[in-house]
């Protein structure tokens, strides 16, 4: 097939200007390449899962595989904070909390850990009370403390990965959604969008859950399920108890499952401690989602941190985003079949720690065919994605 005359030609299409696609341009560009990262919506919009204030970085993790890409992840990170000459990781600590029976396995993360080399602590209740004496913990509560769990900002982060881009020389173009692609093999593959339409070599989407709408025009579907998420403020009014020196960051590693932070200055946040629900929001779909609060859920998040963090306050606002979930919980990224110029970059639900390195493994592949992390657990025809049988496991 011939492409049509007229095209705007460059090396790469990045579509998606979230985290994972600011990240991706960032990297290509900073290697020479002609990148032109188009988004549907503004730069910074509040519509996908890359805005916000914070986002938790942490070596735990249930495999030992992830648990090296949590370690590359923490090198990707500071060289991004390095090439932009700014601080972006905060080191707080963090504690996974195991209740009696609880639906996420504690061995598996210490297993990972332990393989990997990574230093961990095992803690009882007591211990835990002890030490953060603003968790109060149910008897027969265990922890992993792991020392160098982090902060990264969400909003800022994404933001400097933009900056850094432009100023490396790639297009950012925002209020561009686009409305066709067309492999023509050989030639590159066919952007579309209304005002300018582009003839790249490589595409990558990094679209989170507009994923299916752009694969619509290949033909191809993944097995997604977006849903709708949300995050709480609280306003404790002895904010002191609750700052990084007094609270880690933890997770509560049960179904349902909970997750918060200290107090965390940025945006305007400094007094206020943040906590959700992950994987607790309505299935919905990138287009037709809700702002609005969810009541229920909010009552069940509150009701659950009251008695986690006693003095933590009331509710003062709450934020929504979007998951983008495969069946397995596992990312994605790699080419799709059949369209080996046409790469798919998603997180799952839990990659802006890792968004610096999607964007380094993105651009190897696109620049070099191949990368040096482990990605062979995440590619597009893996079992997860093809077997409509596949059974949904997305507690990590």
């Amino acid at each position: 097939m011939t492409p049509p005359a007229g095209l705007t030609p460059v090396d790469v299409v990045v579509v998606g200007a979230g985290a994972l696609g600011s990240a991706t341009a960032w990297q290509l560009a900073r290697r020479g390449a002609d990148v032109a990262l188009l988004e549907q919506f503004e730069l910074g919009h509040l519509r996908g899962a890359s805005h916000d204030t914070s986002r938790i970085l942490r070596r735990s993790y249930h495999s030992p595989a992830y648990v090296r890409l949590a370690g590359e992840a923490y090198d990707d990170w500071s060289c991004l904070e390095q090439e932009a000459g700014e601080p972006l990781v905060t080191a707080v600590g963090g504690v996974d909390l195991f209740p009696p029976g609880a639906a996420i396995p504690a061995v598996d993360y210490v297993a990972s850990m332990a393989a990997c080399g990574v230093p961990f602590a095992e803690l009882s209740a007591a211990d835990v009370t002890r030490r953060w004496p603003a968790l109060s913990l149910p008897a027969g509560t265990t922890a992993v403390h792991q020392a160098d769990t982090s902060i990264v900002p969400a909003g800022r982060g994404t933001a400097t990965m933009q900056r850094l881009a432009r100023s490396s020389g790639a297009r950012l173009v925002d209020e561009c959604p686009v409305t066709g692609l067309v492999d023509h093999g050989p030639s590159g593959v066919e952007v579309r969008t209304p005002a300018t339409s582009y003839l790249a070599r490589r595409v990558v989407l990094a679209a989170d859950a507009w994923t299916n709408h752009l694969l619509a025009h290949l033909g191809v579907r993944l097995p997604l399920t977006v849903t709708r998420e949300q995050a709480t403020y609280f306003r404790p009014p002895a904010p002191e108890r609750f700052g990084a020196d007094r609270l880690p960051v933890w997770i509560w590693m049960d179904d349902p499952s909970f997750y918060g932070f200290p107090t965390y200055a940025e945006g305007g946040n400094g007094a206020l401690v943040k906590a959700a629900q992950d994987c607790g929001g309505a299935v919905t779909t990138a287009d037709g989602r809700s702002f609005e609060t969810d009541a229920e859920a909010l009552q069940r998040l509150a009701g659950f941190v009251s008695g986690l963090l006693p003095g933590v306050g009331a509710p003062r606002r709450t934020v929504t985003c979007l998951y983008t979930l495969t069946p397995d919980r596992d990312f994605v990224v790699g080419p799709v079949p059949g369209h080996e110029a046409v790469l798919v970059g998603l997180g799952a639900g839990h990659g802006f720690k890792f968004a610096p390195t999607f964007g380094r493994m993105l651009a190897d592949l696109v620049t070099q065919g191949s990368t040096g992390s482990d990605i062979s657990g995440f590619a597009t025809d893996r079992p997860a994605l093809v077997d409509a049988d596949f059974p949904l496991s997305w507690l990590v």
